[in-house]
This record gives structure tokens, sequence and C-alpha cells, in this order.
């Protein structure tokens, strides 16, 4: 697919709106940003993924919120609802604006800083770029599942992650290679060290069934497990995994006195989950989270 020319970087007098709705016309999803350059929040009824989150999600949900809730996820082509007035706010107050690269049929390398740069050239093929403020995106046709850190100073933003806009960038646009691919194919066929959380049949989602040798409340539990899932989720754009390790860690600590079962594994499965959900390769969600509750250092 050809991908059309987007629009060049903000100029003084185009709001971030403005913006939006031109990356829109050449089938660009788009989001803003708020200030620290990261989403706006889920609304109270999305919170905690209570609405079951949006149909394009990695589990499809029912989610039909107007508001600009799940991230990545609400990005969208749609000018009448870019220039909504549930968007309205957001819009005001936004620092930047966004785009869903997997929506635009597009991968990014995140490379952060120099040293990724260097890698970069020496490895990759040549493909458009874009500087940001301490390293470069270079963009590529072509979808694949995002992940953080598949090597020092690189991320995937495709499916499910989000880009800051910076501008359209320089030089032709080159298919996704295999080099690319093959970041995320290590990471998923890394072997863990030790029985792996979701590999063990049983529920989904955590209730006092599978919990009863637990000493504490149901609702403790529930609230601490929904925090802990909403803390995870917030790292859109790098450092879930290393948050659902902590997140794991803390969690299973709770539970050090009980005399269980306590039903840990049901939810580490919901921290994989979550952790998934915003773009983590899945193996290595499942490693951070097992070592998280099995108390075996930091996160890989």
């Amino acid at each position: 697919m050809h991908q059309p020319t987007p629009p060049r970087r903000d100029r003084p007098a185009r709001t971030h709106l403005q913006t939006a709705l031109e990356l829109a016309k050449v089938g660009m999803p788009t989001l803003p940003l708020r200030k620290g350059k990261v989403p706006f929040g889920n609304c109270r009824t999305c919170a905690g993924l209570a609405c079951g989150g949006r149909p394009n999600m990695k589990t499809p949900g029912p989610c039909q919120c107007p508001a600009v809730c799940h991230a990545w996820a609400a990005a969208t082509i749609d000018p009448a609802v870019l220039a909504s007035p549930a968007w309205a706010l957001a819009w005001r107050h936004a620092v930047a604006v966004a785009y869903h690269p997997g929506g635009a049929g597009l991968t990014v390398v995140d490379l952060d800083n120099a040293a990724a740069v260097a890698w970069a050239r020496q490895t990759l093929p040549a493909t458009r770029t874009v500087p940001t403020t301490r390293g470069e995106h270079w963009i590529y046709q072509g979808v694949m599942p995002s992940a953080n850190q598949v090597r020092p100073g690189v991320d995937i933003k495709s499916r499910m992650s989000y880009a800051r806009w910076l501008g359209p960038g320089t030089g032709p646009l080159a298919d996704l290679p295999s080099a690319v691919r093959a970041l995320l194919g290590r990471e998923e066929t890394t072997p863990a060290r030790g029985a792996v959380v979701s590999s063990s049949p049983g529920r989904a989602e955590w209730d006092r069934t599978v919990a009863t040798g637990c000493r504490h409340t149901e609702r403790y539990i529930r609230t601490g497990l929904q925090r802990g899932l909403a803390m995870v989720r917030s790292h859109t754009e790098s450092g879930a995994g290393s948050q659902a390790f902590g997140v794991a860690r803390f969690l299973a600590a709770q539970h050090a006195t009980c005399p269980g079962p306590c039903g840990l594994d049901a939810i580490g499965r919901q921290i994989i989950a979550a952790a998934v959900s915003v773009g983590v390769p899945e193996a290595y969600a499942e490693r951070a989270v097992t070592n998280g509750l099995n108390g075996m250092g930091a996160a890989e």
C-alpha cells in the first residue's frame, strides 16, 4: 500500500486538532497527548477496563465511550470524533499529537539514543526517518506486534502502541524488513526460567473460589489488584514490563503469611494480560510476572 505524504510538522498557527485532522485525511489515526506527552487517562466508566476495552485491543471489548479513553486504542481517522465535544477538553490541554502506527499500516522503530541510532544504521535497511529529542524514529511500511526494549534503547511501536507526531521525516518509506521482525522473534523465543504463570490452566480472573486459604477480604484483594493493573496499563510507551514485575512482587508479598492457596496464579495471569495490552511481548511479561511472584530479583 502506498503511504501518502503526511502534512509538514506543526506550524505555529496550526493547532494540535488541525494537525490531527490533516493526518486523518491521509489515513493516520490520531489522538491528543497531555502534559508529559502521554495519553489522557480513562474516564470513570472505562477505569480499570470496566467497559471491556476498545474493539481493536488485544481482547476485543464493547467500549463505545465517546471520550479519549484507552490510549492508542482511541486513535481515529474520523473527523467527527476528533472534533467532537467529548474530545474538545483534551485538545485544549494537549501538548502534542500522537498517531497509531499499526492503524496506519506502519511500524516505528524508536531509537532512543545515539548508540541505538548507530546500531540501526549498521543493521537495518534505510527508510523514512524522523528526528526525535534523543534519537530517531525509523518508519517502515508494514505491521507487527509492539514491544519495548527489544534491545538497548530500541522500542517497536506498531499494533498496540502510539508514536508522537514529530513531522513527516525524510527518505522513502521501505517495507518492514525481517531484521526488525527478528528483534521481537528473539524475545518471544527466549526460554523462561522456571514455570510460566500463564502456562497453567485455570480461571482467567481472580475470585474467592481460587483463594480458599487467603486471610484477606475479597474487597482488599480486588482493590489492590485493580490498582496494580491500572499502574501497568498506564505505561503505554515504555516500562510496562518492569511495572508488571513490581506489581507482581508487591501483591505476592501481601500473601507471605497466608496459609494459602491465595490464587496468585490467577492474579499473575491478569497482570500479564495488562502488560500485553500495552505492547509488552507475552513471553517477557510472563517472565517478569513469574519472577515477581517468586521473588526472583529484578525484571529482565
